[in-house]
């Protein structure tokens, strides 16, 4: 099979896997909600909830411990699900999680994946691509699903054609990093200091309205810094297969790479996330942000709304522009519905993530388990075939 070629045996190929048992990799980065790992995770989304953080504080708390944020499970598995297309590029386009239960300190996780269906694409940018749908379950060890995580992975031929469509214009826009007043990053500062969190305070089912804004969450401006801190959180030193010895394995067994245009070496898939020239070179428009990130950045937005009392019980998230080095992007969130399901008080949340640049880049919406007044917490775990 070609090395970087979309076609009808290739894609063939990756079809063939639709339903049978995916291998994971079994070297994890997280296996167990320690302490150290729910605060590493923490850390590494930007997101100090003494929820996650204070151990005092959680054997306060509702829950008798820590937590760790629902999108903790990408430290215990990054959700692609993308195999076969060997040295065709992949690009994290959406993920839609359902958890069962809260992640508590001191839980252990396996996991089990499958290839749910491969789609056909077209574009101005490639006459053919694929879409790749997958799903991912965690396990407690005795089998119990604690949550699924379903994603889309988009697979693109890499090359020219990636940075400009056939008529010329750019896929997105090579532009430099975006330049700010003082005044304006003093005020993006002063709100991401200032992000209002529920904290111990329930808050009810019957107090929410349609209609009601979720307080935003900001994030910025990117730096290079916070993807490694992300990479920290989620890999260690594990981005792509390792370093040294550890990621020639990895490649030779996934051949996963990109080729180094200046030494011509196999090199990390993903350093387009942190070196310009790369990341223009696959058509995002300079060094681009991390899609699970992206995505637990709006597991913050929702987590500080619905407070301690609240549960996460689905977060369906499109990603769809690349947030670049410097950008700066606020999360935000508006009731849109409520209903009780199988006795579970349930306000739904669409979800919208845009730049400083007014640009729509990421939506989706949320499902948040809450309190009643009248009949009392959530109880947990919800059956998982809810």
């Amino acid at each position: 099979m070609a090395w970087g070629v979309i076609d009808d045996e290739s894609i063939a190929e990756a079809e063939a896997l639709i339903g049978v048992p995916l291998r994971r990799d079994t070297w994890r980065w997280v296996t167990e909600a320690t302490k150290d790992a729910i605060s590493h995770f923490a850390e590494g989304v930007g997101d100090d909830n003494p929820l996650w953080t204070d151990p005092e504080y959680g054997g306060s708390s509702f829950w008798g411990t820590n937590l760790a944020p629902p999108c903790f499970l990408y430290a215990v598995d990054g959700t692609t699900v993308a195999p076969k297309l060997a040295g065709v590029q992949w690009i994290y386009a959406a993920c839609d999680w359902v958890w069962n239960d809260v992640i508590r300190r001191g839980d252990e996780f396996k996991v089990g994946s499958e290839l749910t269906g491969v789609e056909r694409k077209n574009s101005s940018f490639a006459k053919l691509w694929v879409m790749q749908l997958g799903r991912v379950d965690f396990f407690r060890p005795d089998g119990t699903l604690l949550a699924q995580a379903t994603s889309k992975i988009a697979r693109t031929p890499r090359g020219e054609h990636l940075t400009k469509a056939s008529n010329g214009t750019p896929k997105y826009e090579v532009r430099p990093p975006h330049r700010y007043t003082a005044e304006q990053l003093d005020a993006i500062e002063d709100e991401a200091l200032n992000e209002p969190r529920r904290g111990n305070e329930p808050r009810y089912w019957e107090d929410v309205q349609v209609g009601d804004e979720i307080p935003a969450v900001v994030k910025g401006p990117l730096t290079g810094t916070d993807l490694v801190g992300w990479y920290s959180a989620v890999q260690g030193a594990r981005p792509y297969g390792g370093t040294s010895e550890l990621v020639y394995k990895y490649r030779r067994r996934h051949a996963d790479f990109h080729i180094n245009p200046t030494t011509g070496a196999r090199d990390s898939a993903g350093r387009g996330h942190l070196e310009v020239e790369t990341g223009v070179d696959v058509g995002m428009g300079g060094a681009y942000d991390i899609g699970p990130h992206r995505i637990a950045w709006c597991g913050h937005l929702m987590t500080n709304w619905m407070g301690d009392h609240g549960f996460l019980r689905r977060l369906s998230v499109e990603v769809r522009r690349p947030v670049l080095l410097g950008d700066t992007l606020w999360w935000k969130g508006t009731v849109t519905g409520k209903e009780v399901i199988d006795g579970y008080h349930c306000v739904r949340v669409d979800v919208l993530g845009i730049t400083q640049r007014e640009e729509k880049v990421s939506w989706g919406s949320a499902e948040v388990y809450l309190p009643s007044r009248e009949h009392g917490p959530v109880v947990l775990p919800v059956p998982a075939a809810a």
